[in-house]
C-alpha cells in the first residue's frame, strides 16, 4: 500500500495530468468549428488526449527515476508528465513552437526528452523495442536502471509487442510492459480484434508474471508496478501489466464515436477514476477536502503558465527546417 505521502502526490500528477489534456483540448479547437477543419486553429493535425488514464500514468511511474527509461504512444501526454517531462517544454511542442522539445518539429504525438529518457511514436507498439533496447544498454552499462513500455490493447496484436516480450524474457531484461485497455482501438472494440479476454494471459507464453488491473484504480496499478519494477531492477526478468483504463473522449479530437452507446458514455462519467480517487482519499483522511482544493489549484496555475508559454514562444524559422533532423 503506497504512504499517505504516495497517495498525495499520485492525486496531485492525476489532477494535472487532467487539466493539462482538458486545456489542450480547448486550444485545439479554437479556429476549427463549426465545420470541423484539422488543420486550422493555433494546434493543427490530429490531437489524442488521456482523460480517463491517469491512473496507469500516475500508479506506475511513481516508481521510477529519471534515469530510467520510458515510451509511450500516440497518446502520450499523461506518461510524459508523470515522468517528469517539463510540461512547459511539451506544451511549446504541441503547438509547434521553437521552444519544445523537438523545436516544434515532432508534435504530440513524437515527444523525446532526453531529460527524462522519454520517447514516444505515432506507430503502433513502436515503443516496445526501443524500451528493450533501453533495458540491453543499461545492462551493458551496469546499471539498474530499468525500462518501461506503455502501449495499447490494439498494440498487443503487432508482431513488436511478441517479439519485444520473447526477447526481454531470453535475455532477462529489466522491462515491465504496461498495456492500456481502454476497450477501443480507434473504433474497433477489443472482443472483435483480440482472441482472449486479457492481453495479461500472454505473459505465461513469454515466461513472466503477467497482472490484470480490472478496475482503472491507481493504488492497485502502483502496488503491481512496484513489484514488476522491483523484479526488473534486481535482475529477474521482464513483467507485463494490463490495467482496465478509461478513455474518456474519442479517439483523437473531433471523433463523433458513433461507435459508442449513450450508456457507455454515461457509465464513463460515472466512473471517473479521477474523481473517485479523490473521494476516496478525502473519505479516509487523506487528504482534506482543503488540500483537494489546493491540489487543483496549483495544477491550473501550472497548466496556465505553461499554455501561456507555447502560445507566446516564437515559431522556428523556415531557414531551421533542415536543423535537427536526419539527413
Amino acid at each position: 500500500m503506497p504512504s499517505n505521502d504516495t497517495l498525495r502526490a499520485m492525486h496531485r500528477q492525476m489532477v494535472r495530468i487532467r487539466l493539462f489534456e482538458e486545456t489542450i483540448q480547448q486550444s485545439y479547437f479554437e479556429g476549427k468549428l463549426p465545420a470541423f477543419d484539422i488543420a486550422a486553429g493555433p494546434v493543427p493535425g490530429e490531437m489524442h488526449l488521456a482523460a480517463g488514464q491517469e491512473p496507469v500514468a500516475a500508479g506506475v511511474c511513481a516508481h521510477l527515476r529519471p534515469s530510467d527509461t520510458v515510451t509511450a504512444t500516440h497518446r502520450p501526454h499523461h506518461v510524459a508528465l508523470a515522468h517528469g517531462m517539463d510540461m512547459r517544454r511539451m506544451a511549446a511542442e504541441i503547438f509547434g513552437k521553437d521552444t519544445g522539445l523537438g523545436h516544434g518539429k515532432g508534435g504530440h504525438m513524437h515527444l523525446f526528452d532526453p531529460a527524462t529518457n522519454f520517447g514516444c511514436s505515432g506507430i503502433i507498439a513502436e515503443g516496445m523495442p526501443g524500451a528493450v533496447g533501453a533495458a540491453l544498454a543499461a545492462r551493458k552499462q551496469g546499471r539498474d536502471d530499468i525500462a518501461v513500455s506503455f502501449f495499447g490493447e490494439g498494440a498487443a496484436n503487432q508482431g513488436a509487442f511478441h517479439e519485444s516480450l520473447n526477447l526481454a524474457a531470453v535475455w532477462k531484461l529489466g522491462v515491465v510492459f504496461v498495456c492500456e485497455d481502454n476497450d477501443w482501438a480507434i473504433s474497433v472494440p477489443k472482443a472483435k480484434s483480440t482472441a482472449i479476454a486479457s492481453n495479461a494471459d500472454r505473459a505465461a507464453a513469454y515466461g513472466m508474471p503477467g497482472v490484470l488491473i480490472p478496475d482503472n484504480d491507481p493504488v492497485a496499478v502502483y502496488e503491481a508496478a512496484g513489484e514488476a519494477v522491483a523484479r526488473a531492477r534486481r535482475g529477474g526478468g521482464p513483467s507485463l501489466i494490463e490495467v482496465k483504463t478509461q478513455r474518456l473522449l474519442g479517439h483523437f479530437e473531433g471523433d463523433p464515436q458513433l461507435y459508442r452507446t449513450a450508456e457507455e458514455m454515461e457509465r464513463l462519467k460515472a466512473t471517473d477514476a479521477l474523481h473517485i480517487f479523490e473521494r476516496r482519499l478525502v473519505d479516509t483522511g487523506v487528504l482534506s477536502e482543503a488540500d483537494a482544493a489546493e491540489a487543483w489549484a496549483a495544477a491550473r496555475a501550472e497548466v496556465d503558465d505553461a499554455i501561456g508559454f507555447a502560445r507566446t514562444s516564437p515559431y522556428p524559422q523556415p531557414s531551421d527546417a533542415l536543423l535537427h533532423v536526419f539527413a
